[in-house]
């Protein structure tokens, strides 16, 4: 086939020679891009309205932070509160659960996390 005739197959943004395969080079001052493996060429003013739509899932790409997050959230979902005899300052109930984490330095108190299990309200304590 004549040059130009063939248009390079693309896979999001990747350009691909449609000859051998190969990534082609982002075009050079020439505005060609040129095959290293078979010299294919094709301008790259025919590629310049081309439009890139990615989506990605939300734990595509991960995060030191955003696991060290889900850690905690699963700790304090996985632990079994205590009861202690506290009214909730919301509805009145004489119980509340707790449970207590250690966010401040090590020379402060622990905080505590009180939630009631008959409206679900929530208050801290720092102890």
């Amino acid at each position: 086939m004549a040059k130009g005739v063939l248009k390079p197959d693309t896979v999001g943004s990747l350009i691909f020679c449609p000859q051998c395969g190969n990534l082609l080079d982002i075009p050079g001052e020439d505005d060609l891009m040129i095959c290293n493996l078979c010299s294919y060429t094709h301008r790259s003013i025919d590629l310049e309205n081309f439009e890139v739509v990615t989506t990605s899932r939300p734990g595509a790409f991960p995060s030191a932070l955003r696991n060290r997050r889900d850690d905690v959230h699963r700790d304090l979902k996985d632990a079994t509160a205590a009861l202690v005899k506290e009214p909730c300052p919301k509805c009145g109930n004489p119980e509340m659960e707790y449970h207590t984490m250690q966010l401040r330095s090590a020379d402060e108190g622990q905080t505590v996390f009180y939630t009631c299990p008959k409206c679900a309200y929530k208050t801290k304590l720092n102890s």
